[in-house]
């Protein structure tokens, strides 16, 4: 069971790795390439809007064939446009073969929920659901920490080659592990996606948490595009502080998967989720109102919004798979694309010129816990929950 969460949290972890590592590098390819930083996101951008769209059809396509095969082609996509990557001369290379990466990379997040719901019962599905959060959290924590020594001794490009190792090292993984789902060739592919799609999305109750969850994605991932402009450009950080900046936040996130993890139970689900929410939108209001002017500003609401996250992802991601009972991989592959595509829309926005983008995310973090916490509150009388 450890080899399976381990696999588990390793792929769930595919997109942060795949972006964290990679973020001190960018103000160096702005400056090498002579791009303006829009263009440099665009790296990021399109990596989450590809990933996004390919979400939509890995679920689907697991829940026909089972879980193995698409999760091991994707991989050897992933593998392959990571050593692309590697080897860009420009921009429009780089940005082409992050495309091909991000469709590996959404087999890695959809299928690995779908094979938790296959193998694991409610109650243990909550609880390994907390500790791949604790574990995937320490991949944003490492992974700025490891592209900013890659970053320092070698050269942006081995960032990728990493990459493609740990693809390797997943692909591996997943070879050795046991199909969890024989697939359901009721018909034809396309006509298969559909009805699933129908299915899922008739399902007020899983829509109403998916909704939820994705709005919280916006400070987050806002974050995740302005930082290094922030930490680097504006205050003029070391790429070293910014991955321990950075990292704090990923530290912040694995304390609360394991608050959850461990007092999930005395505390309860609903109140564990009731608590997140209601914390992302107070580390809004104390961006907005903390007496600094320097970088803590941003470190110190920011850290409260991440710890907030995860108090509430762990169980509101099991309460979405407690909603079906079929369709675990299409149900899977919804909740991870809304996630990602609202975060990639607020990476859109703040790569705008605002004046302030640090006040931009802390209104992007009131408007994003008042509204899910507002959805919860009705919500959750409805849901339907395994108790076991």
């Amino acid at each position: 069971m450890k080899r399976f969460i381990l696999l588990l949290a390793l792929l769930t972890a595919f997109p942060p790795l795949a972006t964290d590592m990679y973020l001190p590098a960018t103000p160096h390819l702005q400056e090498i390439w002579q791009q303006p930083l829009s263009i440099i996101n665009l790296t990021l951008i399109l990596f989450f809007v590809t990933y996004c769209i390919s979400l939509l059809f890995y679920g689907p396509l697991s829940d026909r064939f089972g879980r193995k095969p698409p999760l091991i082609v994707g991989l050897l996509l992933f593998i392959l446009a990571s050593l692309f990557c590697a080897l860009s001369q420009n921009i429009w290379m780089l940005i082409g073969a992050r495309i091909v990466q991000a469709m590996g990379a959404g087999a890695a997040s959809a299928i690995s929920l779908a094979m938790a719901r296959d193998r694991l019962e409610s109650g243990q599905r909550e609880k390994v659901l907390s500790q791949i959060s604790v574990i995937m959290a320490l991949a944003p924590m490492v992974a700025p920490l490891l592209g900013s020594l890659i970053m320092e001794y070698f050269s942006w490009s081995w960032i990728f080659v990493s990459q493609g190792f740990m693809g390797m090292v997943a692909l591996w993984g997943v070879y050795l592990t046991p199909e969890s789902h024989e697939g359901e060739k009721e018909a034809a592919p396309f006509v298969s996606l559909i009805r699933s799609y129908g299915r899922v999305l008739k399902n007020y109750r899983l829509v109403g948490i998916v909704f939820c969850n994705a709005v919280t994605s916006l400070p987050l991932f806002a974050f995740i595009a302005a930082s290094s402009g922030i930490y680097i450009s504006r205050f003029q950080l070391s790429e070293r502080l910014f991955g321990l900046l950075f990292g704090a936040n990923a530290f912040c996130f694995m304390l609360g998967s394991m608050i959850c993890m461990r007092f999930g139970k005395k505390i309860g689900t609903f109140r564990m989720i009731t608590a997140g929410y209601a914390g992302i939108g107070i580390g809004g209001i104390l961006m907005l109102c903390v007496p600094f002017s320097n970088y803590w500003q941003l470190a110190l609401p920011m850290g409260l919004i991440t710890l907030s996250l995860g108090l509430s992802r762990p169980p509101s991601n099991n309460l979405v798979l407690e909603q079906v009972t079929r369709d675990a991989g299409t149900a899977s592959s919804t909740m991870v694309f809304s996630y990602f595509i609202f975060g990639s829309m607020s990476m859109v926005v703040i790569s705008f010129d605002w004046s302030d983008k640090i006040e931009f995310i802390g209104r992007m973090a009131c408007v994003s816990g008042m509204v899910s916490f507002g959805i919860w509150i009705f919500l959750k009388r409805y849901l339907h929950v395994t108790r076991d």
